[in-house]
């Protein structure tokens, strides 16, 4: 499937990126994903839409646990999906049938790729599932009604329509469970277990193991259809994951993949605040999250940070705007116990190196949640890492109640996320609850950057200030 990019393979490169192959026709946009890909794909594209995919996925399994409405989660998808996995229906005036073609095919590619890294366990089974049945039934929505009919008939169900004569002695029957208003509109006859949301809604008639669906609720039927043969799927890929393990390219790819769900990248900018001082750092500790006020607190109490906070830390600060000079300041200040020979000596240099100032002369960006938490985890005297991640219950309790949330239900709502490694989501929660004026609705997005939290919440006080 995959071929990695050498000087000798530059000739397929260019020739898998120039034209999709015909081997697999992609006639719809939707895709029930039953025949996987058989082409040569580069290891940069196997990843690259992967993470892609990865993206949308948790975004929408951030959105679900959060309790969005379907029109929210659409809303905020919607720039994510025209970004990340553009998939256009066939009526697309301003493409060209090539890029519809190109769009599919990545659409394709990168669920069977996020099988392989997502079929390891019953829990990743359960969310990958979760997260794919989302986005198709959004997908499903978002296609016009002669597509869906078209794509339906393609997949050829094996549902036993009900007979004029069947229908009729249980019309009474039908039209009591199901609620419709015709006696002309159709009937399908499935097992109930295929049905099962309907089934615990009362929506459909039922009788001797049979379930007796209105073709009005015929998308209920398809989305189950794709959430149950996904299941099954993925069951069978576990099993032969085991022959892929020898592949020393595939793995710490399929590793790193399924080590969670992100929500998307965000681009820190010191726009928020502006340029500040080392003499501000302490008056803004209270719009940082979790893991930047331990941080904090580590090296007000400690007068140093060892290697893995000092990188965390500085780079989140250059981010929300202090300059070389002012970071020069703020950690000799910081580092209080030691002498300015020995600073310079130890310290100065990596500083100027985080920005830009010696070495290779790259300009580092803040550490994103993702960074952090797939990160080196903290040993015994460190400071960095990502709170919901590394700390234990007792301490991550403590945390919180540092920061004012002591509710017991709030409390158990974040420790229930942090269970199912929700960390990013349980940082949002944390937001929401130390921000009350964003009301019912909480944050338009997940927390997936600590520049985030920390621009988003200074924002807030910022507007709060204005209008008082």
């Amino acid at each position: 499937m995959f071929r990695s990019t050498g000087a000798k393979k530059r000739k397929v490169v260019r020739n898998f990126d120039a034209k999709v192959q015909r081997h697999v026709d992609y006639p719809h946009r939707l895709n029930f994903y039953l025949e996987p890909p058989r082409s040569e794909i580069t290891l940069e594209n196997f990843e690259l839409w992967a993470i892609n995919r990865l993206k949308v996925l948790g975004e929408i399994e951030s959105s679900l646990y959060r309790g969005k409405k379907e029109a929210e989660m659409e809303a905020a998808l919607k720039p994510l999906l025209e970004g990340l996995l553009p998939l256009n229906s066939n009526n697309a005036r301003t493409l060209k049938g090539s890029t519809i073609d190109e769009e599919r095919k990545r659409d394709h590619y990168s669920h069977f790729i996020l099988r392989l890294a997502f079929c390891r366990s019953e829990e990743l089974r359960a969310r990958f599932v979760r997260a794919e049945t989302t986005l198709f039934k959004i997908r499903f929505a978002q296609e016009d009604v002669a597509s869906r009919l078209a794509f339906i008939e393609s997949l050829n169900f094996d549902w036993d329509p009900v007979s004029e004569e069947e229908k009729r002695a249980l019309m009474d029957k039908l039209m009591a469970a199901s609620g419709v208003k015709t006696r002309d509109e159709p009937f399908f006859k499935v097992p109930f277990e295929r049905v099962t949301e309907l089934v615990s809604h009362r929506q459909v008639y039922l009788s001797r193991g049979f379930a007796y669906v209105p073709v009005s609720a015929q998308q209920t039927l398809v989305f189950t259809e794709f959430s149950q043969r996904l299941e099954k799927a993925l069951e069978l890929t576990a099993r032969a994951l085991p022959r892929l393990d020898e592949d020393d390219r595939l793995v710490p790819i399929l590793n790193h993949l399924s080590l969670g769900f992100t929500a998307p990248e965000y681009t820190a900018s010191t726009t928020a605040v502006g340029e500040i001082t080392a003499a501000q750092v302490d008056s803004l500790v209270g719009h940082m999250p979790m893991c930047m006020r331990n941080l904090h607190t580590a090296l007000r109490k400690n007068k140093h940070l060892k290697y893995g906070g000092r990188e965390q830390y500085s780079l989140f600060l250059k981010g929300i705007g202090l300059s070389i000079e002012e970071a020069l300041i703020f950690w000799r200040s910081s580092f209080s116990l030691i002498t300015d020979d020995k600073f310079n000596k130890e310290y100065r240099y990596n500083i100027r190196h985080k920005y830009a100032l010696e070495g290779a002369r790259k300009d580092y960006k803040p550490m994103s949640c993702q960074t952090i938490i797939l990160g080196n985890p903290p040993g015994a005297g460190d400071a960095h890492g990502c709170p919901f991640r590394h700390f234990s219950i007792d301490n991550l309790v403590a945390g919180l109640g540092s920061m004012g949330i002591h509710d017991q239900r709030q409390l158990n709502d974040i420790k229930q996320l942090v269970g199912a490694q929700k960390y990013h989501v349980a940082c949002t929660k944390v937001f929401e609850y130390t921000h009350p004026q964003l009301g019912d609705g909480g944050l338009k997005e997940s927390i997936s950057h600590p520049n985030m939290y920390f621009e988003q919440g200074f924002e807030m006080a910022k507007n709060s200030a204005v209008s008082q």
